[in-house]
């Protein structure tokens, strides 16, 4: 394949924005057809590209006309099984915004329906790909700190966004705030440990954001803070420290990793702080003083998006995969394992239970 990597953007709402802000920079592709319900949305993509591309209402439609290579979905957390189950048929490459489904059972069944599938199935997982994050793996990963012991990661942020219909204001259709919100921690938490979860205990609740908003009758149900704590088979602990009524942070995470030998630390900077690069910090038990190297992001890249520049990286690695015809990155697996961490944790609040990752049939 040498020519373009055609997409189709199905939902063209926030991040379907993000990635046409990135496609539109990276030379050897191009988004050919956006497929949404809503025309405002339809017209904000419009306006961000700098070629004709095909409008659809219907996905079904879209995959009848066979026009690309590959797919991004991006509709509402809810609508995502059922857009899979009718893209499993087009043998494109697939590229799914987090969480992979809202359910493990949704997860589950998109498992079987992709047994031998030949196209490229990725799960979106942007913090993956944030330059500062990837460059904290790298050093725990070589042993730098020496055996990883305990992994924290703290994100205090602002509240949802409205989307439309505002389907992100209730758990039914995201998964809960702890699949929607938080499955891409849980995710870089396993990648990081380099081992899977063996029990999930939380503790959350929703106790400022949206109490006062009503739809249909119904006030959002989503938590807006919560401490998770995820036990990992090879011993690794690792906790998330999630607020959503946090505004006003210089950075919007904060992650510190200990091991045997000494710690690593980095930060995101939030998007308003206009920080483009974040600092890691390496302290070794026995040595001081501490190392310290800054990580800058190209602005170009960083304009073109809300995670850091993770979303470009992504996209040049999901190409790359094409190809090369070689494993994602991040595999179907990854995103349905994501899911059943964040599942664990709303199931760990409810319920005021230690949740054993046996419990889901992974």
């Amino acid at each position: 394949m040498t020519s373009k990597i055609k997409y189709a953007i199905i939902g063209a709402g926030c991040m379907g924005q993000e990635h046409i802000h990135n496609v539109e920079i990276i030379e050897d592709a191009e988004v050919v057809a956006l497929c949404d319900t809503s025309e405002k949305s339809i017209k904000e993509c419009l306006d961000l590209l700098k070629n004709k591309v095909e409008i659809f209402d219907n996905y079904e439609d879209l995959i009848q006309a066979n026009i690309v290579d590959a797919y991004i979905i991006a509709t509402p957390n809810f609508t995502h099984i059922e857009v899979l189950r009718a893209l499993i048929k087009t043998k494109a490459h697939l590229l799914i915004e987090k969480p992979l489904c809202t359910t493990v059972e949704d997860c589950k069944e998109f498992e079987r329906l992709a047994i031998d599938y030949p196209g490229i199935i990725w799960t979106a997982m942007e913090y993956r790909y944030m330059p500062p994050v990837q460059r904290m793996i790298q050093e725990i990963h070589n042993k730098t700190i020496g055996n990883l012991k305990m992994l924290s990661i703290r994100e205090h942020r602002f509240p949802f966004l409205h989307k439309v219909d505002d389907w992100n204001r209730f758990a039914i259709k995201t998964g809960g705030t702890l699949v929607e919100k938080c499955c891409h921690f849980f995710d870089l938490m396993r990648l990081i440990a380099q081992s899977e979860p063996l029990k999930v205990y939380a503790s959350g609740n929703q106790d400022v954001n949206h109490l006062n908003e009503k739809y249909d009758g119904m006030v959002p149900d989503i938590l807006d803070n919560a401490f998770v704590i995820v036990d990992f088979e090879n011993g690794v602990r690792a906790f998330l420290d999630l607020c959503m009524f946090a505004e006003n942070s210089e950075f919007q995470e904060e992650l510190c990793a200990v091991g045997t030998l000494g710690k690593v630390e980095t930060e995101v900077p939030s998007n308003k702080s206009g920080i483009a690069s974040s600092d890691i910090r390496i302290g070794l038990r026995e040595i001081t003083p501490a190392l310290k190297e800054t990580i800058a992001v190209d602005p170009k890249i960083l304009e073109a998006g809300n995670h850091h520049g993770s979303t470009y990286y992504e996209h040049q690695s999901f190409i790359n995969a094409i190809r090369n015809n070689t494993k994602p990155e991040v595999s179907l697996n990854d995103g349905l394992i994501a899911v059943a961490i964040g599942e664990a944790a709303e199931i760990s609040i409810k319920e005021g239970r230690v949740v054993q990752m046996s419990e889901f049939n992974l």
